[in-house]
């Protein structure tokens, strides 16, 4: 069973310098049937200006991924972590007991656009944590690629939870396949392009919540990028 979200039906944040879209319930969109799927809690897909950024602030009990599609972000931690994220770069940021942090475009002409993704972790009140790691391009095209789960497998950056990130470009044309085992999910997330899911037509913008299904089979209309979560 796949269960689309479309891209404009996703909730709506705009002020002067932020154009985020909230798949599920954040801030002030609330939709109690989009509180999140498993254990997957938030994913905005922000655009932020040149100069503009999200001021310090504090976060707990989260895994918080960050993925950049476009420009630079930086960032600046409560445990001492600066850095600038660019794309190719997973940043994991464990909140654990609490953080507090802030990030801004690390430019002040070229806009930031960015997946911003909440986990639940699998236990509460942690040490806080940080792990930023890249994942060139030419790894992750014609394949998913594994860029975050619990074990670090395949040089990932590691979540405290039992799921797992991929991302994949493909070409027009070109497909690729993701084995699901018993009892999982998953949730796909378009970045750019157009595919499809095992039939399922899906554009830039577009989720997809996947159960009951063993095998998911991706193929690209376009130039595109997914994300994809496989999760409990």
């Amino acid at each position: 069973m796949i269960k689309v979200k479309r891209s404009n039906q996703r909730g709506l944040t705009k002020i002067d310098w932020l154009d985020s879209r909230h798949t599920f319930s954040f801030g002030d969109y609330y939709d109690p049937s989009a509180m999140g799927f498993s254990v997957l809690r938030v994913i905005n897909e922000d655009r932020v200006i040149g100069g503009g950024g999200f001021p310090t602030h504090p976060h707990r009990d989260m895994e918080i991924v960050t993925w950049v599609l476009e420009g630079a972000l930086e960032h600046r931690d409560s445990i001492g972590n600066g850095s600038v994220i660019r794309p190719g770069d997973a940043q994991r940021m464990s909140a654990g007991r609490g953080i507090r942090h802030s990030e801004f475009n690390a430019s002040q002409q070229t806009p930031v656009h960015f997946l911003q993704i909440w986990l639940l972790p699998a236990v509460a009140g942690i040490d806080p944590g940080y792990e930023q790691r890249n994942f060139s391009e030419s790894t992750r095209r014609g394949r998913l690629r594994l860029v975050a789960s619990a074990d670090g497998a395949d040089d990932s950056i590691t979540i405290h939870q039992d799921a797992r990130m991929y991302d994949g470009i493909l070409e027009a044309g070109e497909g690729t396949v993701h084995d699901l085992a018993p009892l999982r999910r998953a949730y796909l997330q378009v970045a750019r392009g157009n595919l499809q899911a095992n039939g399922v037509s899906l554009g830039a913008g577009d989720g997809a919540a996947i159960e009951d299904e063993a095998r998911l089979e991706l193929k690209a209309q376009s130039d595109s990028e997914v994300v994809l979560f496989d999760l409990p």
